[in-house]
């Protein structure tokens, strides 16, 4: 059975992050559980990114990917999303995950150069299935990165 952890502390001395939301898994839509985070910058006690992590893994994670990230506008280029995922990788680790993918959309520069920076192979870009929530929002491939723990 699945429990979540209580990760009141993880930080870099930058950024640390901090539990918004426990998700628990829905079996009927295929997914697992997740932890979804807000990211603050120490000094300003700013939220600046928004992380999240489902641990386990499904066919529809292969494209979603296990760790998701949206950096704020107007706090770009201060490799949040990198510091974020290596914070982030303890959760992997406490949950006994032996890998995570983390994905994007080809055009999608600077998450490619954060997979890049935690030193990530890209494994390879595959075209999006038909029937994937997100082939029917408009997306047509996801470039897939695998990242063993």
């Amino acid at each position: 059975m699945f429990s979540f952890f209580d990760f009141q502390y993880l930080t870099d001395g930058e950024i640390r992050v901090v539990i918004d939301k426990l998700i628990p898994e829905n079996k009927e839509k295929g997914y697992v559980p997740a932890y979804k985070f807000n990211i603050v910058e120490e000094q300003s006690k700013m939220t600046v990114e928004l992380i999240d992590i489902r641990i386990g893994h499904s066919q529809g994670l292969f494209y979603g990917g296990n760790i998701g990230y949206t950096v704020f506008e107007d706090f770009r280029g201060n490799n949040y999303a990198l510091k974020a995922c290596r914070l982030i990788k303890n959760v992997a680790a406490k949950h006994k995950l032996e890998y995570l993918y983390i994905t994007c959309n080809p055009d999608n520069i600077a998450s490619r150069r954060t997979c890049e920076k935690l030193g990530i192979p890209l494994q390879e870009i595959v075209d999006l299935p038909k029937d994937n929530d997100m082939y029917k929002k408009g997306e047509r491939q996801k470039c897939i990165y695998y990242w063993e723990l």
